[in-house]
């Protein structure tokens, strides 16, 4: 049977969806912006660092607005707590790709092509875990019921880049023609990246919590 938090709130339901749909874009951001680095297209890469920006800004916006809303409105009060922790660590996912975007820019690291693919790969599992997370999300709030169908698939995506993670790390540092300093920095970035991943699961872990107790 369905069973939504937010019954016929459709109004906050409304900026929820749209703050989901943020996060959700900041990772496609992201990981368009870091192909447009590996191939160089530093003009695409700044245009993508510009609407993540953007979207960061509005997703806070956002964030601020519904808790306002929750509070001041005394919407879902049983509920309220889980709601807002759980848009708190969605927007720690939007802001976390906009970081990694940012360290990108401001060093600037050397990645060299024969680690371009398995980069790519990270990213983009990392990216898949987020939008796993997302769609948790949008069920705990349209039909509670569903969560656990795209729940797993969070766990799934952050072990998947886990693996690449750790077999990029290797790489790196079986190499002979680097500096250590230069080891040492692709791997802070492949740990930064992958950690985004973690941060999801850690997401998702608490969002089966707040299920289960809503479920009850």
């Amino acid at each position: 049977m369905e069973f939504k938090i937010l019954k016929h709130k459709l109004d906050i339901e409304k900026q929820i969806d749209d703050f989901l749909d943020l996060v959700s874009e900041s990772g496609l951001l992201f990981k368009n912006g870091i192909n447009d680095y590996l191939k160089g297209n530093m003009a695409a890469f700044d245009e993508k660092m510009s609407h993540i920006v953007d979207a960061e800004h509005k997703g806070d916006s956002l964030r601020r607005s519904i808790e306002e809303r929750l509070y001041v409105k005394t919407l879902i009060p049983e509920a309220r707590g889980d709601v807002l922790d759980l848009l708190e660590n969605m927007d720690v996912l939007l802001d976390r790709f906009k970081g990694a975007l940012f360290t990108f820019d401001i060093e600037r690291p050397i990645i060299f092509p024969e680690i371009h693919s398995d980069f790519c790969e990270l990213v983009n599992y990392v990216v898949e875990a987020v939008e796993a997370m997302v769609r948790s999300c949008r069920a705990f709030f349209k039909n509670i019921s569903a969560v656990a169908d795209h729940m797993h698939k969070v766990s799934y995506w952050e072990t998947e880049s886990d693996k690449v993670s750790t077999r990029l790390q290797r790489t790196i540092f079986r190499r002979d023609n680097l500096h250590l300093c230069e080891k040492i920095q692709l791997r802070d970035f492949i740990r930064r990246v992958d950690k985004i991943a973690d941060r999801a699961e850690d997401a998702s872990d608490k969002l089966n919590i707040f299920a289960i107790k809503r479920s009850l």
